[in-house]
């Protein structure tokens, strides 16, 4: 039988959203702040000859700076105030968290601290983001500053000093107004940025295509397929992302003066996908940012010995064996990684212990953590293999449209963001129903008296 908040949830109508006033503000302050983010992407730094970096840019769009400029929405492409986008403050995050792992300070106050311990985890977090943010937009000033062919204006040491307080300004922006979406919007706000700046990117890539087939480069039924597979890659991700391995969890009655308590039973939820879309992501940087280095060193005059570089580099690009055979092994390496990090399950059987929950027929304590650890490990199994699979299908098809860059990644966050915020706003109709179910029951009970 479907409990009441799954009742109420199957009963939501066009005409219960109409009458959520307050979630009608969440979306509009969402929708606003998503449209500031993209008004941003098309203001350049000052200094930039954007005709003379953009011809620059299209030598390497294909490394990793195509995936920085898929991940901000072209902004990387113009040179743009937030072309670091949130990406610094998303790996000071993954930082803290695996430090929050392993630095005893920092995973007493992740255990112990309560609230006040995830407000000063916060705070780290922020202040790694702008030492990051610093020391990337440095790299990028003095590369641009030393580019050549020039497309700075007038470099020089002012130049480095107003980009780097530029992008690192937009930067936190951009993390504060992630912020302001999670309190005062629908909720997911970094998510929710990355995902506007993909999505941003797809018009061009469908009209990209749509030009190669009728340019004749690509033809129809490969048109077609393309997007019988989307439709089918979107649904098969839905369909892992939702899917759960429920363990039972059972807690023993116990009798206080003359009546029972407990006796419950509740399940612990496992996703396949425990990792999530981290694996591809530290994969794609990991993997394209030597390919690039080794593209600008390739374009120079080499050494008799370096003479491997162009070859090497050749290989590490989208569509070839090389680079999906290491993309492949990276992503499931990373998502064992991952998985071990976020979830311990000697925590866990420690946790079930101490508030008398227990798995049937497994004892608490080293087995409950074995049990957990062993199933664990199958449905990691499965998730990387999922993930392997969708990130390598867009490689082929970046082998026959070599301009375009719409990966696994971008399909991962897409589609996982896009399930969250749909989830966000159905548990904000759900509070509103809940709402109006207390308040006629107050008026009744009024009534009765």
């Amino acid at each position: 039988m479907a409990s009441a908040a799954e009742q109420l949830a199957a009963n939501m109508n066009f005409g219960a959203f109409q009458k959520a006033t307050e979630l009608h503000k969440r979306i509009w302050f969402t929708l606003i702040a998503l449209i500031v983010y993209r008004l941003g992407t098309y203001i350049p730094i000052p200094g930039i000859d954007t005709v003379a970096f953009a011809n620059a840019f299209k030598g390497q769009s294909q490394g990793i700076l195509g995936m920085f400029d898929m991940f901000s929405g072209g902004a990387v492409q113009r040179m743009a105030i937030f072309s670091l986008n949130v990406m610094p403050y998303i790996s000071a995050s993954i930082i803290v968290q695996l430090l929050g792992t392993v630095y005893p300070p920092w995973e007493k106050l992740r255990k112990e601290g309560g609230e006040a311990g995830r407000k000063q985890l916060n705070q780290y977090t922020r202040y790694l983001t702008v030492a990051l943010a610093i020391f990337q937009a440095t790299g990028i000033a003095v590369g641009l500053s030393n580019a050549n062919p020039p497309v700075v204006v007038q470099p020089g040491l002012f130049f480095i000093l107003s980009t780097v307080a530029t992008l690192t300004g937009g930067t936190m922006f951009l993390m504060w107004l992630g912020e302001q979406i999670t309190a005062r919007g629908v909720g997911n706000g970094v998510s929710l940025i990355i995902f506007a700046g993909i999505v941003a990117r797809l018009p061009q890539a469908i009209v990209q295509m749509l030009s190669l087939a009728q340019s004749g480069n690509l033809s129809g039924f490969l048109v077609f397929a393309i997007a019988v597979m989307a439709v089918v890659v979107v649904g098969f991700i839905v369909f892992i992302e939702r899917s759960q391995r429920r363990l039972l969890i059972q807690y023993p009655k116990r009798q206080m003066g003359n009546r029972m308590f407990g006796g419950e039973t509740s399940f612990l939820p496992l996703k396949l996908n425990t990792a999530g879309v981290i694996p591809p992501i530290f994969a794609s940087s990991l993997l394209l940012l030597p390919a690039t280095a080794m593209n600008f060193l390739a374009k120079g005059n080499l050494p008799s010995w370096a003479q491997w570089v162009p070859g090497v580099v050749g290989q590490l690009q989208h569509g070839q064996p090389v680079f999906m055979l290491l993309y492949a092994g990276m992503i499931i390496f990373f998502s064992f990684f991952y998985t071990s990090i976020v979830f311990n399950p000697d925590d866990t059987a420690e946790n079930l212990r101490k508030y008398g929950g227990f798995l049937p027929g497994i004892r608490p304590g080293k087995r409950t953590a074995e049990y957990l650890d062993y199933v664990l490990t199958r449905l990691t199994v499965i998730g990387a293999a999922y993930i392997t699979v969708v990130c390598l299908l867009p490689e082929l098809l970046i082998a026959h449209m070599p301009n375009t860059y719409f990966g696994g990644t971008s399909i991962l966050i897409v589609v996982t963001v896009t399930m969250d915020t749909v989830a966000q706003i159905q548990s904000h109709l759900l509070a509103h129903q809940y709402e109006g179910l207390i308040k006629k029951s107050k008026l009744r009970g009024g009534r009765g008296k």
